[in-house]
């Protein structure tokens, strides 16, 4: 009994070490990254396409091989019928059995077929970039949700501590204003602004919440609200790819980005199409081959020796199978004549098609060309507001510093000092959003340089 009660406590204890661990548990980039990466439903959808494109080469080599079927038929013939052994009409019933195969397969068809196979291969190449295309949006944009969260947990510190000072500063006020040394006013604009600072730390939390619920939605997660990330100190490092220029950005690119294979890919399969359309235009040649035998379960009408007749049943199955065998075998060539044009047409749409995919390939560059460029200045201006940010912050700084020291002294009113420390805050959290703004920035510069936005270690 002591060892049963020891198990479940044991059990017990176990589970719940589990349940806290799971609970406890903060995700780091990479995690979020790779959890994204199995288990997001835009890539699972990709996924499923590449594999539909896997089974349409299935098709396109199916179509080299012969086709073969096979048929068969029993049936009743019921009803007036001129009986063999007297000549007279009666109703009787007869059976027989049919069976045969048949098979084709093609020898010429304007190269279609072959044109075919290759057009699926460029499908199924054309899928595997889209898939990469997918997981690079979605490893960008945890990254991005990643450093969002990041942000708002340093904001909601900055709020909170700000808060905590002002209490402080209440609370000395209250002793001020019992002592008669400050007058009451001072007192009530340091309340409200401990109220305004309550008010921002809630705006701040309710603002990291929805950013971490943000990021558990584009993890699929459903247990989102015990979702938190491990926290991290990014720090603001210069980047090897900013001291490259645009151009060779932007080569480099055009090299790595999937965008632009996409793009070629579905300019390759518009020229197949047109292929297989014109194909059409052209004879096709076939070979065929049918056998085909008959069982009869009908009586026969046999002559003895003497040259009288005489009523004898059916041969057996297997006899007559062999003996009323039959082959055909032959080649087919079709020539298209006049077919209301649907060949015609057909082409032209091709064409049509393929001219709209060189423009889609051509604007695929020119927005490659203009994403890289628009990241550039978009990070060297995250990098210059970041900049002035901490220059602000230092001068906020020692503003509010000087500040202090004339509150402690009375040579300021406590308006005029929780005006200096607010703008001493707002320093403090501009900075933060700048920083990770311009961290972010940098990475997407570095993604179109070919860096992964997480590598593995």
């Amino acid at each position: 009994m002591k060892n049963v009660v020891f198990k479940i406590i044991f059990l017990f204890t176990l589970v719940l070490g589990f349940s806290s661990q799971a609970q406890s548990k903060k995700w780091t980039i990479q995690e979020c990254v790779d959890y994204a990466l199995k288990n997001n439903i835009s890539i699972k959808q990709t996924d499923l396409d590449a594999q539909t494109t896997a089974i349409s080469k299935k098709d396109a080599i199916g179509n080299f091989l012969p086709t073969i079927n096979a048929n068969t038929s029993h049936s009743w013939n019921i009803g007036l019928n001129q009986n063999i052994t007297t000549g007279l009409l009666q109703n009787q019933t007869t059976q027989f059995t049919s069976a045969g195969l048949n098979s084709s397969i093609d020898i010429y068809n304007g190269l279609q077929n072959q044109n075919r196979l290759r057009r699926a291969n460029l499908s199924i190449l054309s899928a595997q970039y889209q898939l990469t295309k997918m997981k690079d949006d979605i490893s960008l944009n945890v990254a991005n949700a990643f450093l969002q969260i990041l942000f708002n947990k340093e904001n909601l510190k900055v709020q909170k501590e700000q808060l905590a000072n002002d209490e402080k500063q209440q609370k000395r006020s209250e002793e001020l204003v019992a002592s008669g040394v400050v007058p009451r006013g001072d007192l009530l604009d340091v309340k409200a602004t401990v109220a305004a600072d309550k008010q921002r730390v809630v705006t701040a939390e309710n603002t990291l919440f929805l950013s971490k619920l943000s990021l558990a939605q584009l993890l699929q997660l459903d247990d989102f609200k015990d979702f938190d990330i491990a926290d991290a100190d990014y720090e603001v490092k210069p980047s090897a790819t900013m001291l490259e220029t645009p151009e060779d950005i932007i080569a480099k690119a055009k090299q790595e980005r999937v965008e632009l294979k996409i793009a070629k890919t579905n300019l390759e399969i518009a020229e197949k199409d047109v292929k297989i359309a014109k194909g059409a235009f052209q004879p096709s040649l076939s070979g065929f081959y049918s056998f085909s035998s008959r069982v009869s379960y009908a009586d026969r009408i046999l002559f003895d020796s003497s040259g009288f007749p005489y009523t004898a049943g059916a041969l057996p199955f297997f006899d007559q199978f062999s003996n009323n065998k039959g082959h055909n075998f032959g080649m087919q060539l079709n020539i298209p004549v006049l077919n209301g044009l649907s060949i015609k047409n057909n082409v032209e749409r091709s064409k049509i098609a393929f001219e709209r995919s060189k423009t889609v390939e051509k604007q695929a560059t020119l927005d490659l060309e203009r994403n890289v460029y628009t990241a550039i200045t978009d990070a060297k201006g995250a990098l210059n507001a970041y900049e002035s940010a901490t220059t602000t912050l230092e001068a906020r700084k020692e503003a509010f510093n000087y500040a202090k020291e004339k509150y402690a002294v009375g040579m300021m009113n406590s308006f005029d000092y929780n005006q200096a420390q607010l703008l001493y805050a707002n320093a403090q959290s501009e900075v933060i959003r700048t920083k990770y703004d311009y961290i972010f920035k940098v990475k997407v510069v570095e993604f179109y340089f070919g860096i992964p936005i997480i590598e593995n270690k």
